[in-house]
C-alpha cells in the first residue's frame, strides 16, 4: 500500500525540448534546469521532455543529457490540462491541481525539495542567497530576475540562431550583465567588510583589484584548494570561497585601529563582485552559467576580437568553475569549459546606453501637490466621476456558508475579516453577474485565495484558477479548498506572464501597483471581462511593458511626472488621515483609474470605475469593471 500511495503523489517536471546543437539543449531554460538537477543530484522528479518539433532527432538527445537525470519524451498533447495552461518549465504533483511554472519558481522548488530530501546538503539551501530571496521577486517587478530568467536566455538563443547565419550584434543584455558586474556590491554586513578591506589595502600599501589578483593566479584547471591558498587573494574572494568550503569567513580578531573605525563610509573602498549577485555563489550563477558559456563559445569561434569587451564576464566565467561540483556537473551536461585568454579588467568602463535599471523618469523630487494637475485635467474635460454601484446592499449569506469559505478562517482579526467579507461581496456580485456555466475564471495575485475559493464554491459549474507567486499563500489556499472538497479549482504558482490559458473573466483584489495593469492587459489580450480592485498606487511607474499615462486622452493632458503626482497622492487614503486629505486621495485614485479605464475603452471595452460598498471596507476601495464590446 505504501508503494501505491507514493506513486499516486509523484511529482513530474516538464521541460520544453526543441533541438540541441553543440552540446546545448534548446530552449536554454531546459539546459539550466537540467544543470541544476545534476548539480543538486536531485532524483525526486520524473522528468519529461516535451517535444516541440516533430522532426527532432531524438537519438541525439542523450548526448547532452546527464546520465544521472532520467527522462522520458512526451508530446505537448500528453501534458496534464493544468500544465497546458502554463509556460514550461513546470512541476505538478500527479494526480493533483497544484502547478509550479516558470524558470525561477521551478528552480527554487528543486533546491527546496533537494534540501528536504537530504538536510545535510546545506550548501543547496545557500543557493537561495541571503534570506533565501535569490530570484524570488517576480520578473514583472524585479529587473534582475527579469534579466536572469527571461531576457538573457532569450537574447542568447537569438544570438546563437542568428550567428549561425550571419555576423550578429552583441546582445544588449550581455552588455547589461557586464555593467552589473562592475557595480559595487552591497551585502548585509557591508560596512564591516569594507572596513576590513580598507585595513587590508592600507597594510598592502595599494588598492587591491579583483581583476589583477585573478590575472596573477588564474589557471582554469587548478584545484579549488590551490585557488584558496593564493596569498594575493582579495578580501572578497576570501569571504566568497570560505563560505563555499564551509570555513569561517575571515574576521578581525581584535578591535579595528582607530583610523579604520573612524573612516567615513564615503571613504571606504567598494566591494567588488565575485559572483553574479555579489560575494556569494547563488542560483543566479547557475542560471547564467549555461547561457554565458554558449555565448562565449560563439564569441571565441566567430567574433574573438570582441572578447576584450567582456573582461568581468570572462573573469566571472573562470571563477564559477572553481566552485565545488561545477566542473563535474558541467561535464555531465556536455559543457566543455573554454580556456579564455587573460583580459585586462577595466572596471570603470561604462556602457551608458545599457545601464541596468536606468530609468530617466525615476525622479522622486516632485514639486507641488495634486491640485494643479487636477485643474489641468479639468480644463481638458476630465473630472473625477464614479459610476453608480449596481447593487450596493447585496451580500453573501456568510452565516450559512461553510467555515472554510470565510476569510475568518484565515489569520486575521475579526474586524479585518469583516472588511474582507465586504470586499468579497462586491467582487463576487460583479463576477456572478457576468459568469456563465462552463466559464473559466482566473483569480490573479490570489494570495491566500479569499476571492477564488468563494467563487469556486458559489459557481460550481465554472473552472476557477488561482495564480500567485508566493508559495506559502497558495499552499494555504489549497488547504482550505481541500477542506471544502472543491473539484473545480486549480492552483498555479507562477508569475502572471507564465499563465497562457484562455479564460472568460479575470479578477484581482488589491493587485499591487502595476500588477493591476498587468491583470487588465492579460484580460484584454484574451478578450476576457475583468473585475479589479487596485492597490499601492504609489508603486506605479513606467516599466518595460507600460508607460503612464496609458490612455491617449490622459497623454494629451499630462506628462509622466504629473501622472506620478496623482499616483503618489492616491495612496493617501488611510483612515487616520484628515478628511480633506483623504478626499484628495480618493479623487486622485479615481483619476488614475479613469486613465486605466480610458485605455481599455480605446481597445474595445466598456469600462466603469466605481466604489465598493461600504467605502469603509478598505482605504483602496475602487473597482474597475470591464466587459469586451
Amino acid at each position: 500500500m505504501k508503494g501505491i500511495e507514493k506513486s499516486l503523489t509523484e511529482e513530474y517536471l516538464y521541460l520544453d525540448f526543441s533541438h540541441q546543437t553543440e552540446g546545448c539543449i534548446f530552449p536554454l531554460h531546459t539546459s539550466v534546469t537540467v544543470f541544476l538537477l545534476s548539480y543538486c543530484d536531485c532524483k525526486i522528479f520524473k522528468v519529461c521532455l516535451v517535444l516541440t518539433r516533430e522532426s527532432t532527432e531524438i537519438s541525439l538527445i542523450r548526448n547532452v543529457l546527464p546520465q544521472d537525470v532520467e527522462t522520458q519524451m512526451i508530446s505537448r498533447e500528453e501534458l496534464p490540462p493544468i500544465v497546458q495552461n502554463c509556460c514550461l518549465p513546470a512541476v505538478v504533483e500527479r494526480p493533483g491541481n497544484f502547478c509550479r511554472a516558470g524558470l525561477a519558481v521551478v528552480l527554487r522548488y528543486i533546491i527546496q525539495k533537494s534540501y528536504e530530501a537530504d538536510p545535510s546538503k546545506k550548501e543547496m539551501l545557500e543557493l537561495l542567497g541571503f534570506k533565501k530571496t535569490c530570484l524570488k521577486a517576480c520578473a514583472e517587478v524585479s529587473q534582475w530576475t527579469r534579466l536572469c530568467e527571461l531576457t538573457i536566455p532569450l537574447a542568447i538563443e537569438n544570438f546563437l540562431r542568428e550567428s549561425s547565419e550571419q555576423p550578429s550584434a552583441i546582445p544588449v543584455e550581455i552588455l547589461q550583465l557586464e555593467k552589473k558586474l562592475s557595480e559595487p556590491v552591497r551585502v548585509h554586513n557591508d560596512d564591516k567588510l569594507r572596513r576590513q578591506k580598507l585595513k587590508q589595502q592600507k597594510a598592502a600599501g595599494v588598492g587591491l583589484s579583483l581583476g589583477k589578483d585573478e590575472a596573477k593566479s588564474k589557471v582554469c584547471n587548478q584545484e579549488t584548494s590551490e585557488e584558496l591558498d593564493s596569498p594575493s587573494k582579495s578580501l572578497e574572494l576570501e569571504v566568497a570561497f570560505s563560505k563555499l568550503t564551509a570555513q569561517e569567513e575571515p574576521v578581525t580578531a581584535n578591535r579595528e585601529p582607530s583610523h579604520i573605525r573612524k573612516a567615513k563610509a564615503s571613504d571606504l573602498p567598494p566591494l567588488e563582485h565575485v559572483f553574479a549577485e555579489g560575494l556569494y555563489f547563488t542560483l543566479a550563477d547557475i542560471v547564467l552559467l549555461p547561457c554565458v558559456h554558449h555565448f562565449l563559445v560563439i564569441i571565441c569561434k566567430r567574433h574573438s576580437e570582441k572578447l576584450v569587451e567582456f573582461p568581468l564576464l570572462a573573469s566571472w566565467y573562470h571563477r564559477v568553475q572553481e566552485v565545488p561540483k561545477v566542473k563535474t556537473t558541467a561535464s555531465k551536461c556536455g559543457i566543455q569549459f573554454l580556456e579564455l585568454p587573460e583580459l585586462l579588467t577595466t572596471s570603470n568602463e561604462q556602457h551608458p546606453s545599457e545601464v541596468l535599471g536606468a530609468e530617466e523618469q525615476n525622479d522622486p523630487s516632485f514639486i507641488g501637490g495634486p491640485r494643479p494637475t487636477m485643474t489641468k485635467l479639468m480644463k481638458k474635460g476630465i473630472e473625477v466621476m464614479f459610476s453608480p454601484h449596481p447593487c450596493p446592499t447585496w451580500t453573501l449569506d456568510w452565516n450559512n456558508l461553510p467555515a472554510a469559505v470565510s476569510p475568518k478562517e484565515g489569520k486575521m482579526s475579526s474586524d479585518r475579516a469583516l472588511r474582507k467579507q465586504q470586499q468579497l461581496n462586491n467582487l463576487v456580485y460583479m463576477v456572478k453577474n457576468q459568469a456563465r456555466p462552463g466559464d473559466r475564471i482566473v483569480d490573479f495575485c490570489s494570495g491566500g485565495g479569499h476571492v477564488g475559493i468563494v467563487l469556486a464554491h458559489m459557481l460550481p459549474s465554472c473552472q476557477v484558477t488561482l495564480i500567485e507567486n508566493k508559495e506559502l499563500s497558495l499552499v494555504r489556499a489549497k488547504k482550505r479548498s481541500d477542506e471544502l472538497g472543491l473539484s473545480n479549482i486549480w492552483f498555479i504558482q507562477a508569475n502572471m506572464e507564465y499563465f497562457t490559458g484562455m479564460f472568460n473573466i479575470g479578477v484581482a483584489l488589491h493587485a499591487c501597483g502595476v500588477a493591476t495593469d498587468m491583470v487588465i492587459e492579460h484580460c484584454i489580450k484574451t478578450r476576457a471581462s475583468f473585475v479589479t480592485c487596485p492597490c499601492c498606487y504609489g508603486f506605479i511607474q513606467n516599466t518595460s511593458k507600460f508607460n503612464f499615462p496609458k490612455s491617449e486622452q490622459f497623454k494629451e493632458a499630462l506628462s509622466y511626472k504629473e501622472h506620478m503626482i496623482l499616483c503618489r497622492f492616491a495612496d493617501q487614503t488611510a483612515a487616520q488621515l484628515p478628511p480633506q486629505r483623504r478626499l484628495i486621495g480618493k479623487q486622485c485614485m479615481c483619476l488614475v483609474d479613469l486613465d486605466r479605464a480610458r485605455a481599455a475603452e480605446e481597445r474595445g471595452y466598456s469600462v466603469q470605475v466605481m466604489s465598493m460598498e461600504p467605502e469603509s471596507c478598505s482605504p483602496k476601495n475602487n473597482m474597475i469593471v470591464g466587459v469586451p464590446i
